[in-house]
């Protein structure tokens, strides 16, 4: 049985994770509006990636007997100044969502609640590679730069990131069938 503070502060998380979800699609939408198909494409996948860490979260509550709660929550931007703030944006965003998976980690190691903190490792790996996977977008921004043709060259970069992530899950799909 999980004690009162670990479920409130999954309960938090599963609002981030939404949170972050829609950051990711008002983003993609910002995306498509500047005409930047890649980037929007790659955006719209991390938002239903964020979806489903909500899920985990809610099912691991829901097997242990804990009431879910869903708040109503702040509307995300809906204006990001340039592709380079946008992506520093998330980057920033993913290092606030790691700092509270750490955070949780760290509840559930105090609290000796083994099965919990099990459950998080998942997430402490999923956090290491989104931070670095924001990281290196941010890289490439910087090195190719945004002026001129480089928006172009990073929007084809990160919607071909997007196009391998969807053949990778195409692939693990017809692997468990």
């Amino acid at each position: 049985m999980l004690s009162q503070k670990i479920i409130d502060r999954l309960n938090q998380q599963i609002n981030l994770e939404i949170y972050s979800s829609h950051l990711y699609l008002q983003m993609s939408s910002w995306c498509a509006y500047k005409s930047l198909e890649g980037c929007s494409s790659f955006l719209s996948q991390h938002a239903d990636e964020e979806m489903m860490h909500m899920r985990r979260l809610l099912s691991y509550l829901q097997e242990t007997g804990a009431l879910v709660t869903i708040n109503g929550m702040q509307a995300p931007p809906t204006d990001f100044g340039s592709l380079t703030d946008m992506f520093e944006n998330i980057y920033e965003h993913e290092q606030l969502v790691t700092s509270k998976i750490n955070d949780l980690v760290h509840l559930a190691n105090t609290e000796q609640d083994y099965a919990t903190l099990q459950f998080l490792q998942w997430y402490v790996a999923e956090q290491h590679q989104e931070e670095f996977l924001f990281k290196s977008i941010l890289d490439k921004i910087e090195l190719i730069g945004i002026d001129r043709q480089g928006i172009f060259f990073i929007d084809r970069e990160v919607g071909e990131m997007a196009n391998a992530s969807n053949t990778a899950g195409k692939e693990n799909t017809t692997m468990t069938q």
